[in-house]
């Protein structure tokens, strides 16, 4: 069994600018940071996966037109529940999003096909950068809710495993499906 999910990774470039943005902006990270080559943007997590299901999901990845590769800019950081109780710190996304909200419905269809309902609740897209626990009081962290600016392309989407350990998770790419050139 594996702990699978599908997310956008993210460039090398575009990791590495926004990991220096951070560090500038967020001189004390509250709780526990994710690890930079951790960075993704998920855009389903399915839980425990054995290995028919992962058969399943690459002959519907295989099967599937993700679209057309587009680009997206990196926004605010923000919190989840909420900025004065937050468990998660995020980046969000600032701009144009529709061609991110299609993609995630182009992924769930291909997930449908291999046996994943749809989730039931609507895309939140955001990029994990901290973890509280207890919730913490991030609204100094966040600050002024600046855009961080940093723009990427979306040329592909990747299932990964996540394995669970002592130091964190870590996470292994199974399979890349690109999207078309646009």
């Amino acid at each position: 069994m594996a702990r699978v999910f599908v997310a956008v990774p993210l460039d090398e470039e575009t990791r590495h600018r926004l990991a220096h943005l951070v560090r500038t902006r967020v001189t004390v990270m509250p709780g526990r940071p994710v690890p930079p080559d951790n960075w993704h943007l998920t855009l389903r997590f399915l839980g425990e996966v054995d290995e028919v299901g992962l058969d399943r999901l690459r002959a519907a990845f295989d099967e599937a037109d993700l679209g057309a590769a587009f680009g997206l800019r990196w926004g605010t950081l923000g919190a989840f529940p909420r900025a004065s109780r937050a468990a998660v710190l995020w980046i969000g996304i600032d701009g144009e999003v529709t061609a991110l909200h299609a993609l995630s419905e182009r992924v769930d269809a291909a997930l449908e096909v291999a046996g994943h309902p749809p989730e039931g609740r609507p895309f939140s897209p955001h990029l994990t950068i901290g973890r509280m626990r207890p919730e913490e009081d991030v609204r100094a962290v966040i600050g002024d809710g600046a855009p961080l600016g940093v723009s990427m392309r979306v040329d592909r989407v990747a299932m990964y495993e996540s394995r669970l350990g002592r130091g964190g998770a870590k996470y292994a790419v199974l399979e890349e499906y690109p999207l078309r050139s646009s």
